[in-house]
């Protein structure tokens, strides 16, 4: 999928995203609350999206494993590996620490907890009190010390797959293209052919689902719209601007300074090259499942070297969550405010410690941070069942958290090919022009 390709597909996904939405507000602000409208959403649109993104996820796996592998092993010298592991996780606990002090800032600025009512926040604490007991639930078995390192080292790597235990995937992947550089040449060539083969198939399989984006897109918009509509949006109106003008900071500003300054590249290119990327992180709410995207339009699109994007990428789909730690901040300082738990300075500066080091262990999938969150508000002394007043809309920020998730691994990507000076463009291709 060339240039004009890459267009196409970012304006048919933008179409059935804003159709989706369109079309899911209408009908909520038409029928909000009849059965009708749930049916229909629980028998086709829910179901359709599903099938969409879990054919998407289908692919992650094979396609993480491969393409590390293969990116560690095209490395070489386990120096330069160190070298570039070094880089990447500089550059995501940089732009996560941003991020969370950006929203910290902003959180602080708009006062967003003095604006509920104590009547409004007690109903949506009643109302989503069963949900708010199973992310609590789901939370008894997190910890945020060394169990959380330990388990990163897999004993079973196909127990690790069947459970989708990412992190664990890519250690064993790293061990395996390590394993391959250590093998002569000649040994090394079969298993590097089966891995480039597996990538190849993976990515096939990619340009088949994507075919079908825009429908996919459509239904889960739908789905999220139809349900929710904005009344809920407008009862948290300040929350979710605080929210969302921490994560245009830093996707407005943060980002388009980095790739400028670190990356070289004009931030309008950088943006063109990726809306692709942006449109499936959005409407799939999952870093995991817009993976397999973010690896080929960054190489195709903004001339990423396959050696960078297979050894970055998937570590940014787990370990880089940029827009996931500016939420958590927000939110913990946002829920302390509801309840009246005053956070001095030094409990900020902790919180903002916390939410880099929690955010590496969330999930690539949608919500993922919720149970992280309610262990973040136990251990700063908040009410852990504060975490249900944000859960009406956590649907719509987790679209533009996961977007900001996956833009910061693109992002850091472009800096280490240029910290590296690894091209993926012959000098025949057209490449994306840099900045200067």
């Amino acid at each position: 999928m060339g240039g004009n390709g890459e267009r196409n597909l970012a304006l048919r996904v933008g179409i059935g995203l804003l159709a989706g939405a369109g079309a899911g507000s209408v009908c909520n602000l038409l029928w909000a609350g009849e059965p009708a409208l749930e049916w229909c959403i629980a028998h086709t649109t829910e179901p359709a999206g599903t099938i969409w993104l879990r054919t998407l996820m289908m692919v992650v796996l094979p396609l993480v494993f491969g393409s590390l592998a293969l990116g560690v092993a095209s490395l070489g010298d386990l120096r330069r590996l160190g070298r570039i592991g070094g880089r990447t996780v500089l550059v995501f606990l940089s732009l996560t620490a941003i991020s969370v002090l950006l929203g910290l800032l902003v959180v602080n600025l708009l006062q967003p907890g003095t604006d509920i009512p104590p009547e409004t926040r007690d109903r949506l604490v009643a109302t989503y009190a069963t949900e708010s007991a199973a992310r609590a639930q789901a939370a008894s078995g997190l910890t945020l010390g060394v169990s959380t390192l330990v388990n990163v080292v897999p004993r079973n790597p196909v127990a690790a797959m069947a459970d989708f235990d990412l992190l664990a995937v890519i250690f064993f992947a790293m061990m395996f293209g390590i394993g391959l550089t250590r093998l002569a040449p000649a040994k090394a060539a079969p298993m590097t052919a089966f891995l480039e083969a597996l990538v190849g198939v993976s990515t096939s399989i990619i340009d088949l689902v994507m075919k079908l984006a825009p429908f996919g897109v459509f239904a889960l918009m739908f789905t999220v719209t139809g349900r929710f509509g904005y009344d809920l949006l407008a009862r948290l109106g300040v929350y979710v601007v605080a929210v969302l003008l921490g994560m245009l900071l830093q996707f407005l500003g943060v980002y388009p300074l980095v790739v400028r300054v670190l990356g070289r590249m004009s931030p309008r290119a950088f943006l063109r090259g990726a809306r692709t990327i942006l449109l499936t992180a959005f409407s799939t709410s999952s870093s995991n499942a817009t993976l397999p995207t973010t690896l080929q339009v960054t190489e195709r699109e903004l001339g990423v070297s396959k050696e960078v994007c297979g050894f970055v990428l998937p570590l940014g789909a787990t370990l880089n969550m940029n827009g996931t730690a500016l939420f958590e901040g927000v939110t913990v300082l946002f829920i302390a405010q509801v309840f009246g738990v005053p956070l001095d300075l030094s409990a900020q500066a902790m919180l903002l410690v916390i939410c880099v080091i929690s955010a590496v262990g969330a999930a690539g999938t949608p919500s993922s941070s919720i149970p992280l969150l309610v262990v973040i508000l136990q251990s700063l002394g908040i009410p852990g069942e504060g975490i249900a007043i944000v859960l009406g809309v956590d649907r719509v920020l987790d679209m533009c958290r996961t977007t900001l998730n996956v833009t910061g691994d693109v992002v850091t990507a472009v800096v280490v090919r240029r910290l590296e000076g690894l091209s993926g463009f012959s000098p025949a291709s057209p490449a994306v022009p840099p900045a200067g």
